[in-house]
């Protein structure tokens, strides 16, 4: 009997085990996160904000991503999508950067895109490409509103703090690496 006992224990707690798991890592794959996650700093690229829609009875139809401003991509430039519109907001740098095409003076503080829609279990990406990214932080920090056609909105602001607990809304994160030695 006791052995019995034992193996019932044993695959409860493989079961409840398994269910956490679950549990905890199903949530953290349905973040807005960017892609890639990391690229070289002083760099000029592309990278995307990947939207999924979390929600079984509603469409993603909007999404707001604040840009840094304490450390300002001076050029940035939206991929158009079908379906979906764009808005940038610009505004005024309190010390221009200087570039390679000349000094900039303003800077992307803002990208807002509309009109179209992220159906439940569907996900999309909205792609920007910009730079000069900065040498002097390890990582630039967007803060992002997800929309729903239902009237929530997601917001996706919260700081990652090391060695804390990840939050429920994380904002999404680009980290910034070694700079590359090729143009």
């Amino acid at each position: 009997m006791s052995s019995r006992r034992s193996v019932r224990r044993l695959v409860l707690g493989a079961v409840l085990g398994l269910g956490l798991v679950v549990l905890v890592a199903g949530p953290a794959a349905a973040h807005v996160e960017i892609d890639p996650g990391s690229v070289p700093k002083g760099s000029t690229t592309s990278f995307s904000f990947r939207v999924p829609n979390e929600k079984d009875t509603a469409s993603t139809v909007a999404l707001e991503v604040d840009f840094p401003t304490d450390h300002p991509i001076p050029a940035v430039s939206v991929l158009v999508k079908q379906g979906w519109s764009f808005t940038v907001e610009k505004q005024p740098l309190p010390k221009p950067i200087k570039t390679e095409s000349g000094e900039v003076t303003e800077a992307v503080s803002k990208i807002t895109w509309t009109g179209g829609q992220i159906p439940p279990d569907g996900f999309d990406l909205f792609t920007v490409f910009g730079g000069p990214l900065p040498k002097n932080v390890s990582q630039l920090q967007f803060k992002a509103l997800q929309t729903y056609s239902d009237g929530d909105v997601v917001q996706w602001i919260e700081p990652t703090v090391k060695g804390g607990a990840e939050p429920e809304h994380p904002a999404p994160v680009l980290k910034l690496g070694k700079a590359s030695s090729s143009g």
